[in-house]
């Protein structure tokens, strides 16, 4: 839908591309908002998101199937899931009836499934986890277990999921967490399962490779989350995640660009966070550059639909500051955004409250 390409070969990353025969577009700007399996489930809340993309220009919804902690958020007819029990206690007990209510609604459906960032899995199925040098399960500095991106298993493990909502009426997956840690010494510390990919890069192209042409339909869109610096960086910042080579095998790209991530001085700003619409202009100034580089030698590219920021850290965030944002984006020709705020209370609440 969002892309006309050609499949040319799958037998290593660096080896395959698709074909653009024009700049990707989407036939209606995706605006959205991130929920939680909690809210979803909670009447009230629910019913308060419902209204906020009733009266404002949202009309998407960010809805966690795997969630940061591994566990699936409805019941799965997935034989795998039922052997190490991912969807237990699973507070969405009817996911296509769910779906079928946000389709009257004429809401869009994004399933946010989190990737290599899998503690349950690694615990239930350690031979699939990264492990230290001495054989040990690897924590990051947060104490979290990740599976190693290398593992086929993984990759079908999740792409069987993407498969399983896709079915139950998913307008689209979108893959979080896709990429290794970020720790700064983890090739000192931990030993990856071998494999055919010699580099990040290339582990974490090959599955998004892998995964599209699982998964892609006419019917169903393929996006991935991304730090926010991957637009103007020129590596894949140690974590696998080079926006160029990502681009190449999703039809939307978001990156994950909330001004408070970003360190004072960033693209000449003192303080990006007070600045929230400089920012943006700026990040997204360099991703449009990258996928008109990218374009002109040939190669596929996605759609840009940034993460925006509705939270507040050092600086107070209200509907002005999100505003900005939106604004800034608008302003280079990217209409779609989508806004995360953990607790799902977002700023636009203001507008649907008039």
């Amino acid at each position: 839908m969002l892309k006309l390409l050609a499949f040319l070969s799958i037998f290593t990353m660096l080896n395959v591309s698709f074909l653009n025969t024009e700049w990707p577009t989407t036939p209606t700007p995706i605006k959205g908002i991130y929920v939680t399996a909690d809210s979803v489930t909670t009447d009230t809340k629910f019913r308060q998101l419902l209204k906020i993309i009733e009266k404002t220009d949202l009309n998407a919804m960010v809805i966690d199937v795997k969630d940061d902690e591994g566990m699936l958020t409805y019941n799965s007819d997935l034989s795998i899931v039922h052997k190490i029990q991912s969807d237990q206690n699973a507070p969405i007990k009817d996911l296509s009836k769910l779906l079928q209510k946000l389709k009257d609604k004429n809401i869009y459906t994004i399933a946010r499934i989190v990737v290599f960032k899998d503690p349950y899995l690694a615990k239930k199925k350690p031979e699939l986890a990264i492990k230290d040098k001495s054989g040990d399960l690897w924590k990051d500095a947060s104490g979290i277990k990740w599976v190693d991106p290398h593992r086929q298993e993984v990759w079908n493990y999740n792409i069987s999921i993407a498969k399983e909502v896709a079915q139950l009426g998913f307008d689209e997956i979108q893959w979080d967490y896709v990429r290794f840690p970020d720790y700064k010494n983890i090739d000192e510390e931990v030993t990856f399962a071998p494999s055919g990919y010699k580099s990040k890069e290339a582990t974490i192209g090959g599955f998004l490779q892998h995964a599209y042409t699982k998964l892609k339909t006419p019917k169903i869109t393929i996006s991935a989350d991304v730090f926010g610096l991957t637009t103007s960086v020129k590596n894949d910042m140690g974590i696998g995640q080079r926006w160029e080579t990502i681009a190449q095998f999703v039809d939307v790209i978001s990156p994950m660009m909330y001004p408070s991530h970003y360190a004072d001085g960033n693209y000449g700003i003192p303080s990006p966070e007070a600045n929230p619409g400089l920012l943006i202009k700026a990040g997204l100034k360099d991703a449009i550059t990258k996928n008109k580089n990218s374009f002109s030698q040939g190669k596929s590219i996605a759609v840009i639909r940034p993460w925006l920021q509705d939270f507040s850290m050092k600086v107070p965030y209200s509907l002005k500051e999100v505003n900005a944002q939106i604004r800034a984006a608008n302003d280079l020709g990217i209409n779609e955004y989508l806004l995360w705020n953990a607790k799902n209370e977002y700023s636009m609440h203001e507008n649907a409250a008039n």
